[in-house]
């Protein structure tokens, strides 16, 4: 089991940090290097920008999984 939850608890760490470094903040980010600043000043709330979120939000809720997870294994 923990072969299945470790590999699974890095990637989603990864992926996490990934995802959160895209978010345009108040100064910009990384999204605004990768060309997403521009949208954001025109149309406020896009539709990459949600789904932005909702991607962010399930990698956050299986990071939480894992090390739930690794607690009990463990």
């Amino acid at each position: 089991m923990i072969f299945f939850v470790a590999p699974l608890h890095v990637v989603s760490a990864i992926a996490l940090i990934f995802l959160v470094l895209l978010h345009s903040g108040k100064g910009g980010g990384l999204s605004d290097m990768f060309g997403g600043g521009l949208g954001t000043q025109a149309a406020g709330s896009t539709v990459v920008e949600r789904n932005l979120d909702r991607i962010t939000v399930v990698a956050a809720l299986i990071f939480g999984f894992a090390s739930v997870s690794f607690a009990f294994i463990i």
